[in-house]
Parts: structure tokens; C-alpha cells; sequence
């Protein structure tokens, strides 16, 4: 049986993050891609120079008509920028009992620039967290969540992980790529267990992309029956080779991509 994903973002019109990536990450990983468009941006490399929101009503119907024909193994969520988007998705997820959903609560682009409006990050919290299967910020995410300063150490990213957990999730990821040192490490916080993900840190610019890229592998190793732990850690090890082989693309004149498809060429 095909394994089927769903992404549920925004698009990029340069084609490093968002559905774009996702989309390339489940064919990647030889997962069958549909999506459910929630914003237009116009973004390239060097930052997103503008944002069109589709009408939630219209999300609705690309929901209904995504979700009543295929049979969807798991959904990742990406980019909801405002409050009546996240209601509208978390009803529709509910509507149709979707268990298998990874959150990547997406708040600001690689390149700085602001995707999640502030009145939207309560709604975050209390309408959709509690759907996740798992949900995955990356430090600056995190801090956002619970409204205070970022993690410094893994202590204290252990500490906002719990606390996030708390608000309904069964798991959450806490990124570290925006840390520092040698290692980039991931925590997969859970009720009952902790799992550190560490991988060498990458010296590279080509970085658009890679919390879409991430959350969407997770997605993918869901749909194919993977359970979470060894689904996050097939995905670390994804984005990091895509990482690692994103060194030698030359596009744009800013933060490139990733290579989704380093596997193949």
C-alpha cells in the first residue's frame, strides 16, 4: 500500500521551504505528496518580500476534498498565520480524525522575516497543540510558545520542552541548529522518556528550508508505519545528509536550500 502525506503550509516561491520542501521531502522518501496551500509568499533566498493568507473557508474545502478521497497515514503542518487559519486546520484535522500529525509551529523564516502574527501564537497554543503527535520548534520557537528568553544550554531546553509538552502535545521536539558549539542537538521530550539526537554542526549558508525539511521527514517515516523515536531519528539523519550535501548547491544569493534529493543526485 502507497503511504500517503499531507502537508498543510505555506508555499515558497523560491522553492527551498515550505510545501515546496515538504513536497520534495515525502518524494524523497518515497512517500505519496498531497498538500493544503494555507499562504502565498513571494520569498526567494534572501527573505520573504510579501504574504497573501488564502481564505480559511477555502482551506476548508482543500481539506475536505484532500482528506475525503485519500487515505492520508499522517499530516505535517507548517505555516498558519493567522488566528482563523489555525481554527479552521484544527477543526478539520478533528473532523477527520487525523491522529498522525507533526506541528513544525512556524514563526519566523530562516532570513528573519515574521510569518506568525502575535494574536495567532495563543491560538497556537491552546486550538492545535493538542493534536499533535508531535510538534517540533526549533530555540527561537520554543521561547515564542511559552513567552520568555531563549534556551542557552540543554538544561534549560529539556525544562521549555517539558513545559510545552504540558500543553496537550504527545511529544515535542526541541531543535537545537540555532545553538552553538560543535554538535547540533535535538531533545525528543515524551511523558516518560528523553532522547538526544546530536549530529556535527554544518559550516554552510544553505540553510532555507531545513525546519520544513525536518518536520516533513518526520511526517513521511509516520506514514509508513514508523513510530516516533526511530522516525525522528531516520529524519535527523535525512536533514543532516541534505545539509551536508547543500554545501555545493549554487542557487540564489542568499540562504540556499538543502538537497532533498542528495540520495539521487
Amino acid at each position: 500500500m502507497t503511504a500517503i502525506a499531507v502537508t498543510i503550509a505555506g508555499s515558497d516561491s523560491g522553492g527551498g521551504a515550505g510545501i515546496q520542501a515538504d513536497l520534495k521531502t515525502f518524494s524523497a522518501l518515497k512517500v505519496y505528496g498531497a498538500s493544503v496551500i494555507t499562504a502565498l509568499t513571494a520569498q526567494n533566498t534572501q527573505g520573504v518580500q510579501a504574504i497573501h493568507d488564502v481564505p480559511a473557508d477555502f482551506i476548508a474545502a482543500q481539506m475536505d476534498s484532500v482528506f475525503s478521497d485519500l487515505k492520508v497515514d499522517a499530516v505535517k503542518i507548517g505555516m498558519l498565520s493567522q488566528v482563523g487559519v489555525i481554527e479552521t486546520v484544527a477543526a478539520g484535522i478533528e473532523r477527520h480524525g487525523i491522529s498522525r500529525v507533526v506541528l513544525d509551529p512556524v514563526m519566523v523564516a530562516a532570513s528573519g522575516d515574521r510569518l506568525l502574527s502575535e494574536d495567532a501564537i495563543a491560538a497556537l497554543r491552546t486550538v492545535l497543540l493538542p493534536h499533535a503527535a508531535i510538534v517540533t520548534p526549533n530555540l527561537p520557537e520554543a521561547a515564542a510558545i511559552l513567552g520568555e528568553d531563549v534556551a542557552q544550554d540543554e538544561e534549560a531546553m529539556r525544562d521549555q520542552g517539558r513545559r510545552i509538552l504540558a500543553m496537550g502535545p504527545s511529544a515535542v521536539l526541541i531543535k537545537g541548529g540555532h545553538g552553538s558549539g560543535a554538535e547540533s542537538t535535538d531533545l525528543l521530550i515524551e511523558s516518560t522518556n528523553i532522547h538526544r539526537f546530536a549530529a556535527p554542526r554544518i559550516a554552510t549558508k544553505n540553510t532555507h528550508g531545513t525546519g520544513c525539511t525536518l518536520s516533513s521527514a518526520i511526517a513521511a517515516k509516520l506514514a509508513q508505519g514508523t513510530t516516533l523515536h526511530p522516525a525522528v531519528e531516520a529524519a535527523k539523519a535525512y536533514i543532516s545528509a541534505a545539509i551536508a550535501a547543500g554545501r555545493d548547491l549554487d542557487i540564489g544569493h542568499g540562504h540556499g536550500p538543502v538537497h532533498h534529493f542528495h540520495s539521487y543526485w
